[in-house]
């Protein structure tokens, strides 16, 4: 029998902690009855064993075959039901969720002014928190009980349901238009990258001028100006104008920063405003502010000062580190960095069934990237051999292309250029391939072709002329993003002036910012 890493159950059992699992077996238990039953049988092999394995189930449990998915099913719902009650997990909207459960009960019984106060206090609740679809939901059922039954609560109460109403779904509308237009230029950035020609960017630059909704800033709430700001920095992003990206994560940040209560309600928001704006910082190569912002996300981390359940202790793992690696890039501290290698692979391992795939080939590229500003070139190829051949579709092309030829470059400092001719002509065609040769790739991948015509004593003069070559890209507004995930003019400086790649970013890094 095959064994499913991926099954759904096993992965919910092993999210559990060793609180939520006592607090679910006292659940079953005070059901009646339960804890001799197939689904509890299930429950405790699923928490002992380390993978889902059908067959050592089947053989463990009293459970027959086809009964199998009944019962996983039937433990899947049990355990929902159980995490549902634990108060870790209730937040504002299950709270509000529920008075609206309650009122709905009551208005069943025919208790109507029961109803319309449980509503009414529901109401006030979610308006206070911006949870304006909830609130729109209960004002439409406040609509409702009125028009049915005369509960003479209030004289202007139907004037004022209506203009409630009417309010709410104005903000609902312009909400739902905001954060459509987030989520499309988020799946254009993540699938289409960045625009690569003036014709991309008159299209994306067209669609986002078509799709931003008419609004007035003092007329938002906070919900709306979140997806605002989000839509502008992935906008941004995707036209690489980084400034701008800097500006609207900060405005995404100073969002939590006014409103605390938001880090309680939406701390994944909180916590990818904070990771964008490093990103920016990181685009621009701001140091000192980029050193400042990382430090307040670690206090923040560690001072619990937003909501830590299963899926912020991973995204917190996830920006840390990542950033951290980011802070060693931008003050050439690539040996310290390397030190940095096996706690983050501990750490990987410990949320392995929480970061998916991609995140971590990320990390494999920064590992490389470190190595590489170590002048460790072997352990360098061995990380971006991970990241070449591994097949999983949902990985960014622009990362493997970035490996690509990182990989080139670390195999001719590595000295292992014997295979150098037949990686440069596979690395050519999955770039055209993958629509991803630029210039700068382009005239790089030239220039390697040519090291075997070139004598070593011609060797300097090459590489300043590339450099001269190169330099001219390095605020290309299309070609510039090559220069800060592989930074290939340092590199030639440092063949220039017979020094490390370490030594000529530290100097730069000296530089900027201060």
């Amino acid at each position: 029998m095959s064994i499913e890493k991926n099954d759904t159950l096993f992965l919910l059992v092993k999210s559990l902690s060793k609180s939520e699992k006592r607090q679910f077996k006292l659940y079953a238990g005070r059901l009646g009855g339960n804890s001799e039953k197939n689904f509890m049988a299930l429950f405790t092999i699923l928490d002992k064993i380390d993978e889902f394995n059908e067959t050592l189930i089947l053989q463990k449990t009293n459970i027959k075959k086809q009964q199998l998915s009944n019962s996983k099913a039937h433990l899947y719902k049990q355990i929902l039901v159980s995490l549902k009650l634990n108060p870790s997990h209730r937040n504002i909207k299950m709270q509000i969720r529920e008075q609206l459960d309650f009122a709905t009960i009551l208005y069943s019984k025919g208790l109507h002014k029961q109803s319309l106060k449980i509503l009414d206090k529901a109401k006030n609740t979610a308006v206070l928190y911006n949870e304006n679809n909830l609130a729109f939901e209960i004002v439409e059922f406040e609509k409702i009980i009125e028009s049915q039954f005369i509960t003479r609560s209030m004289n202007t109460r139907a004037s004022d349901l209506i203009f409630q109403s009417m309010k709410l779904s104005k903000r609902t509308v312009i909400l739902s238009k905001l954060s459509n237009l987030s989520l499309q230029l988020y799946s254009t950035l993540l699938n289409k990258g960045y625009v690569k020609t003036d014709k991309d960017y008159d299209e994306i630059k067209t669609y986002f001028k078509l799709n931003l909704p008419d609004y007035k800033i003092a007329d938002l709430g906070l919900k709306e100006k979140l997806f605002l700001y989000k839509a502008y920095l992935w906008y941004s992003l995707i036209i690489q104008n980084f400034v701008l990206s800097y500006k609207h994560a900060q405005k995404w940040v100073d969002l939590f920063y006014d409103n605390p209560k938001m880090k309680k309600n939406n701390p994944v928001f909180y916590l990818k405003g904070i990771n964008y704006l490093l990103e920016s910082l990181f685009l621009i190569q701001h140091v000192s502010k980029f050193r400042s912002t990382l430090f307040y996300l670690e206090e923040e981390i560690n001072q619990h000062n937003f909501l830590m359940n299963e899926n912020t202790e991973s995204l917190a793992f996830l920006y840390l580190y990542s950033n951290k690696i980011n802070l060693f890039f931008l003050e050439g501290k690539f040996n310290k960095g390397i030190d940095l290698i096996p706690e983050v692979l501990v750490e990987i391992d410990s949320y392995k069934n929480r970061v998916d795939a991609h995140h971590i080939m990320v990390f494999y590229y920064k590992f490389a990237s470190l190595y590489f500003g170590a002048e460790q070139y072997e352990n360098s190829i061995f990380y971006l051999e991970k990241i070449i051949h591994n097949k999983d579709s949902k990985m960014r092309e622009d990362l493997v292309c970035f490996s690509r030829i990182l990989n080139l470059v670390a195999h001719y400092e590595a000295g292992l250029d014997q295979n150098l001719d037949v990686l440069i002509k596979s690395t050519y065609k999955f770039l055209i391939k993958m629509d991803e040769l630029q210039m700068v790739q382009q005239k790089f991948i030239t220039f390697l072709r040519s090291l075997g015509d070139i004598y070593p004593h011609e060797l300097k003069k090459a590489f300043i002329q590339l450099h001269k070559e190169l330099k001219v890209y390095e605020n290309h507004p299309y070609e510039k993003r090559a220069f800060i995930y592989l930074d290939l003019i340092s590199w030639l400086e440092s063949k220039i002036e017979n020094i490390s790649v370490e030594t000529i970013i530290k100097r730069k890094s000296a530089s900027k910012y201060k």
